[in-house]
């Protein structure tokens, strides 16, 4: 095992050059949604020469490239790449920076596609070993887009009523900036939360601001619900299963003078089950009801449905930690102790399939890696040394998981 490992990780190395050079060929060209024209057509070419299967789906630019095995039957193990930006501008500096106003690479996908591809180099190379196959599953729209979810009800990854099964298996890597230079997370249970998107209107009757007696007066019934709602997170659920609500806006007015008619608030939710996620779905507009009722106004709450909770499979992270550890040692692996409340559209997948995802450190080899700009930052920067790393451990997921599956 630890040949094969030290293998990988040998050819994962000689393929850094490439996988680098597909990193900023996206990275300067980003393009957000469910539509990456240019990303699908520089991944495609990238791995034009090698004996994989295409799909294409009908809602987004989404790719699957299947690589079969010449080792018998055996089963199917999914790795996943996401391909869009954010909408915000770039100020790194970088010579391979943004050349699209107002779009960045903000959150390393360019670096998870380079990755996969590096990782599809690596498993095409050994097909004749492989007891089952391969799919990469190359996904745009992951920054609110639900891409993963279009993309499964396309039909791209099998199912019911599809000419193909499910994968049995199915593992993604995501970069963390601040986090120590090539150490592997993760853990198992809930990684990351469910995310909802809040909106609240109070609806008085306005007026002007020297007579409140004449009014109905929104603006300290709003107040008075984003109290109440805190109070309702820490003395109605528990500390054990998390639950975050956060007023991130609050508009009301025109004038100094002037009380307006409603005011409007608007946030996010972020749960770690569905138990709760469902549960705060149903209290909060009956929370926000009722505290405008007492004043004599309305309250009226819609709430966005955002990704599931992203739930790993303890086999699925102990065999990802089995395998960091065989590639680079005791050292490269690390129990994630909590779970991180941001969101992650990967969930859809492990809904339906077993697997896990991981977090790589690329933070540059001995800094402060605490201090290092994080994902979703304007200034956020990648160690691509620790790229190829990347790659050696997705193929090392897939090559492990069709050897002995989550045995």
């Amino acid at each position: 095992m630890l040949s094969t490992a030290n293998t990988l990780a040998k050819e994962a190395a000689g393929l850094a050059d490439r996988i680098v050079a597909l990193r900023r060929a996206i990275h300067a060209e980003p393009e957000i949604g469910l539509h990456n024209p240019r990303t699908r057509d520089k991944i495609r070419a990238a791995l034009a020469h090698l004996p994989l299967e295409w799909r294409e789906g009908p809602s987004t630019t989404g790719l699957v490239a299947t690589l079969k095995g010449g080792a018998g039957s055996g089963g199917c193990v999914l790795l996943r790449g996401d391909t869009d930006a954010l909408p915000m501008p770039e100020e790194t500096g970088l010579d391979f920076a943004s050349t699209v106003p107002g779009v960045m690479h903000a959150c390393g996908h360019d670096t998870h596609v380079a990755m996969l591809a590096g990782a599809a180099e690596i498993l095409a190379a050994r097909a004749e070993s492989l007891p089952g196959e391969v799919r990469f599953m190359f996904q745009p729209g992951e920054e609110g887009h639900h891409g993963a979810r279009f993309m499964l009800e396309d039909g791209l990854l099998g199912g019911e009523g599809q000419d193909r099964a499910l994968p049995d298996a199915a593992f993604a890597l995501h970069i963390m900036p601040n986090a120590p230079h090539g150490v592997i997370g993760g853990r198992a249970g809930p990684l990351m939360a469910a995310a909802d998107e809040l909106r609240i209107t109070v609806t008085g009757r306005g007026g002007h601001a020297s007579m409140p007696h004449d009014t109905a007066d929104p603006v300290p019934v709003a107040c008075e619900v984003v109290s109440a709602i805190q109070t309702m997170v820490a003395r109605r659920f528990s500390v054990f299963d998390p639950v975050v609500v956060t007023i991130a806006r609050i508009e009301a007015g025109s004038a100094h003078n002037v009380i307006p008619d409603s005011a409007r608030l608007t946030g996010t939710m972020r749960t770690l089950s569905r138990e709760n996620r469902a549960r705060l779905k149903d209290e909060l507009p009956r929370l926000v009801a009722g505290i405008a009722g007492a004043h004599g106004l309305t309250g009226e709450t819609t709430i966005l449905e955002g990704f599931p909770v992203t739930i790993c499979d303890p086999r699925a992270v102990a065999l990802g930690e089995g395998v960091a550890r065989d590639l680079f040692g005791s050292e490269a692996f690390r129990r994630l102790p909590d779970p991180i409340m941001g969101a992650e559209d990967f969930a859809y997948v492990l809904e339906k399939v077993p697997g896990a995802m991981f977090f790589l450190g690329v933070a540059p080899e001995g800094a402060d890696w605490k201090h290092c700009c994080g994902i979703h930052s304007t200034r956020m920067m990648v160690d691509e040394s620790a790229l190829p790393r990347g790659s050696a451990f997705l193929a090392g997921l897939a090559q492990d998981w069709l050897a002995r599956g989550f045995s």
